[in-house]
């Protein structure tokens, strides 16, 4: 079955539509400004959040004792690295709890594409270079991944179905693809399920 993450979960009406829609993660921002939280909020939504939802902590270049401490806190129950985070960095994190931890990468050559199949992560996400800024990336590069994926980048209600039947993930990944005016749109979250469980009827 296609995995589903929403990302970029910020207002308690976005964990309350998460809920009734039932994706297979959501995901939390603690980097960047746009859709950045605060420990504090992301300690309230997960609260509301369904326990069988899992939360993914999404950092660029964060120290690890503070991701740590969020999933050793259960404020989130997977992590997700999108910036320069090396072996190391997964090592350490592994070594100290017990969580899924997934690598984004964004694919332009040859050489991403070795650096992302080699990745100690559980999972690894293919990405635009800016992660959510709803950018596509070039899908050639894709057909040399060896591995199961979450796509990112770009996908929305109308281009999702397409992504899949092309691309072959394990799951999609979407943040302003679901949003109006910067905000989540409880009717674009809806149209994202609904296609992408279309597809799997199909």
């Amino acid at each position: 079955m296609m995995k589903v993450k929403f990302c970029g979960l910020k207002r308690p009406c976005d964990v309350l539509w998460a809920n009734r829609l039932q994706p297979d993660y959501v995901g939390f921002v603690f980097a960047g400004r746009k859709r950045r939280i605060s420990d504090l909020q992301a300690w309230k939504l997960r609260k509301l959040l369904d326990r069988k939802i899992p939360a993914v902590g999404v950092f660029v270049n964060e120290p690890a004792e503070h991701i740590i401490r969020l999933v050793q806190k259960d404020i989130i129950q997977a992590v997700q690295l999108h910036g320069q985070e090396g072996e190391a960095d997964i090592r350490r994190i592994r070594q100290a709890v017990i969580c899924p931890i997934i690598q984004a990468f964004s694919l332009n050559g040859d050489e991403d594409v070795a650096r992302a199949e080699k990745s100690g992560a559980d999972y690894i996400l293919l990405d635009a270079a800016r992660g959510g800024s709803g950018e596509r990336f070039n899908w050639k590069w894709l057909c040399q991944i060896r591995r199961p994926f979450f796509l990112a980048g770009g996908l929305d209600p109308e281009n999702v179905r397409a992504a899949i039947e092309e691309c072959h993930p394990f799951g999609v990944d979407t943040s302003s693809g679901i949003e109006t005016a910067g905000t989540k749109d409880e009717n674009k979250i809806r149209a994202f399920v609904s296609a992408v469980r279309k597809e799997e009827e199909s």
